[in-house]
């Protein structure tokens, strides 16, 4: 497993990362509908762009496995193929992310209680709970803080 930090965010990449993302949602956010899924996947190649740092995990053949997006000390995005989960990948990346890009602060849905659990074993805490999600959809937005 290899990881890089990705310089040029190709029309390729961002289609793999796309596909990663999608598989890891439809793993792990199960609260969300199948056209919530597709309406949010047309805004997931703008955020991949967008986002400061974007971070790549790929496995021995170059295929992305995992990425991770950090802006400002906040991780703005941590997303694991379903094949890839369960093997240490996501700690890898969050301490790297830690270590190296400083980050602090991060948001989680709270209905994604395995991703809550990651979070808290890694030891962030909540700070702060929304109701709604940045959209304003149902989704209950947990704020957490390292330390």
């Amino acid at each position: 497993m290899k990881m890089y930090e990705v310089t040029a965010r190709t029309p390729r990449l961002l289609a793999e990362l796309l596909t990663v993302w999608e598989a890891s949602v439809r793993a792990t956010h199960h609260f969300l509908s199948d056209a919530e899924i597709l309406q949010i996947k047309e805004y997931v190649p703008q955020a991949l762009r967008g986002v400061a740092h974007l971070i790549v995990a790929a496995d021995d053949a170059g295929a992305a496995v995992g990425f991770m997006g950090i802006e400002d000390g906040r991780l703005e995005m941590l997303f694991l193929s379903p094949a890839a989960r369960g093997q240490g990948l996501g700690r890898h990346l969050l301490e790297h992310g830690i270590a190296h890009y400083t980050v602090r602060e991060l948001t989680v849905n709270e209905q994604n209680p395995q991703a809550v659990g990651f979070y808290e074993h890694m030891g962030f805490t909540t700070y702060k709970r929304t109701e709604t999600d940045e959209q304003g959809g149902p989704y209950p937005i947990l704020y957490m803080k390292l330390g």
